[in-house]
């Protein structure tokens, strides 16, 4: 189950998963639904344009191009400089990402959150990384229900009993701070509730066990073991992935069992962020070439935190 892939930042497309596909077509693919719970299969909406960002804030080179400098080639061992400013951007990340917490509610569409998003980041002297990074459209990630990852945001008004996965980067100081939650919408089943807890516990699990020497691959195998005892099933598709002046490098950080070569060292800095699912760990990316949906319709949920590993453990910095 790991091999025939190919990695597109965040995403692993497996070789028995169709690209792109119509909402419509979607439909049509065969799947059995099994009973997950009380709530609504979504369905993308329209999409706003994002205005043209102010010339005053640095951007990434990938604002005006679409595609990102090259990353490096092996894991990076940062400064103290370089941790400083990693600090900084994942601070705001956070502080973004809590004010987005406060701001979802029944009737609130994810273009307003999205719209949210875009103010804090300029109030803040701050670029939305997610905007124009390899032609992606809008500020932030906004994954409800069945949208596993990447879900654009749209004028869809959130329902009572969704669950939203809102994942904020933000790029302050030439470096990358990324996190995401998973957040309930008014009353959610029992179910939803579950998967959203097992999810960050599988997270919390996962930073436990980091710390110098440790192997990368430590981190799928306790992510799985968590979410099989707890009877969910890992998405293997999305991955962790280094950050700091670029937005995806080494090490990629898998949430399955898997034998990625590496150990962890002082210095590195990566992003954590398993995706469990109630069903299948099948997925579809939709014609827009970013929504990734459950090919069962079952319901999927996200945590990530950007940490660091220092000389005695791990520091979370997005905390």
């Amino acid at each position: 189950m790991f091999y025939n892939f190919k990695i597109i930042g965040k995403v692993v497309i497996y070789n028995y998963i169709r690209r792109y596909t119509t909402f419509n077509e979607y439909w049509k693919i065969p799947w059995k639904r099994k009973n997950f719970g009380r709530y609504s299969i979504v369905q993308p909406g329209l999409i706003k344009k994002e205005p043209s960002f102010p010339q005053h804030i640095t951007v990434p080179s990938y604002y005006t191009t679409t595609l990102p400098d090259p990353s490096p080639a092996e894991p990076e061992i940062k400064t103290s400089e370089q941790i400083n400013k990693m600090r900084r951007s994942c601070i705001l990340a956070r502080q973004i990402l809590e004010c987005v917490k406060s701001y979802v509610q029944v009737g609130r569409t994810t273009e307003e959150l999205n719209e949210l998003v875009w103010n804090l980041c300029i109030e803040n002297n701050a670029y939305p990384s997610p905007l124009n990074y390899r032609g992606f459209p809008k500020s932030v990630c906004t994954s409800v229900n069945n949208v596993a990852c990447h879900g654009i945001p749209d004028d869809r008004p959130l329902q009572d009993g969704d669950i939203i996965n809102v994942d904020v980067t933000v790029y302050l100081n030439s470096h990358h701070g990324d996190c995401s939650e998973t957040f309930l919408v008014g009353d959610v089943d029992s179910e939803g509730c579950r998967l959203v807890k097992t999810t960050q516990l599988c997270l919390n699990n996962a930073i436990a066990n980091c710390r110098p020497g440790v192997e990368f691959s430590t981190i799928g195998f306790v992510v799985e073991e968590t979410a099989r005892q707890n009877g969910f099933t890992v998405v293997p598709a999305f991955t962790g992935h280094g950050i700091g002046s670029y937005f995806h490098g080494p090490p990629d950080i898998y949430h399955c069992y898997n034998d990625y070569p590496g150990k962890m060292a002082s210095g590195m800095t990566f992003t954590i962020e398993p995706v469990l699912a109630q069903g299948s760990q099948e997925i579809v990316i939709l014609e827009d070439g970013w929504t990734a949906v459950t090919l069962d319709n079952g319901r999927t949920a996200q945590f990530e935190h950007t940490v660091l590993i220092t000389e005695s453990g791990v520091e979370v910095l997005t905390i």
